[in-house]
């Protein structure tokens, strides 16, 4: 069972990775793709069975569920009242919607924060994060991460239609208030996750956590932050707002890259000194 799950995280990694193509070369070459909402659910599945290798079910269900009510609560009251993220709405691009929030967007929110937060957990490497401290740390790390990648992304979904921001904004139409919002929102995913795992063992389903992986398991560990990289370069290649590949580069592709060599660089020092034990 084990074996068969790695084997799908890789499977739906390369084909997050594909769908992430289409979207780069679509000025140029039209291929086929799944659209926002099948790309969307690609992804969180990939965050789902990726954490349930890495942590357990349970700890991989926890956080989902924190994800989802925390971003779903904060979504309704934000449309409805403004105060959370600026004044807008949805539109219908998106799907059912379960009060005025689409049921796609608690889902979106988890496929982006679980990446966001493998990176951060690499960039905050030896910070104790079972510690309140160090729980905060990381909340706070991944928040910005995470809070980044809006930072690229919404202008270019607001200007699709998918949601509409009805009094506009300074930063290419949208309202500075909705990244205080996101940084709020995710703060708040990211330390009722960490609280609650503080009570929960990882039961890895590979035996034992994903932050403390043999050599051999680094490039799996690393996936969601190939993913999150990936993210950050094909918003560099290619976007409806050209201001926003600079954007891109240092708000996502930098922590991207940052934490993609100090997982390596870990774990490569890891493999060398169980060499040299052995």
């Amino acid at each position: 069972m084990h074996r068969l799950l790695r084997t799908a995280v890789a499977l739906l990694f390369v084909a997050v990775v594909y769908l992430l193509a289409v979207e780069a070369v679509s000025p140029w070459v039209r291929l086929p793709g799944l659209g926002n909402v099948g790309f969307t659910l690609v992804l969180v599945v990939f965050a789902l069975l990726h954490c349930a290798v890495c942590e357990g079910w349970t700890r991989t269900g926890l956080f989902f569920v924190a994800a989802a009510l925390v971003s779903y609560v904060l979504e309704e009251i934000g449309v409805r009242t403004g105060l959370v993220y600026g004044a807008y709405h949805y539109s219908d691009m998106l799907g059912f919607k379960l009060g005025h929030v689409p049921i796609l967007i608690p889902l979106a929110w988890f496929m982006m924060i679980y990446p966001s937060w493998v990176t951060a957990r690499a960039l905050v490497r030896g910070v104790d994060k079972r510690s309140p401290g160090g729980i905060a740390v990381l909340a706070a790390i991944a928040a910005l991460v995470m809070t980044g990648w809006d930072a690229v992304m919404d202008p270019g979904m607001a200007a699709a239609g998918n949601w509409i921001w009805e009094t506009g904004g300074p930063y290419f139409g949208v309202p500075l208030r909705n990244y205080f919002g996101w940084l709020l929102t995710t703060f708040l995913v990211y330390c009722c996750a960490g609280l609650i795992w503080r009570g929960v063992e990882s039961k890895a389903l590979n035996g034992r956590s994903g932050a403390n992986v043999d050599t051999a398991s680094v490039g799996f560990v690393s996936l969601p932050i190939f993913v999150y990289t990936i993210h950050g370069v094909r918003y560099v290649t290619a976007g409806r707002i050209a201001a926003l590949h600079v954007v891109a580069l240092f708000a996502m592709v930098l922590p991207g890259a940052l934490a993609l060599i100090q997982t390596c660089m870990t774990g490569s020092n890891a493999g060398s000194a169980a060499a040299r034990r052995a």
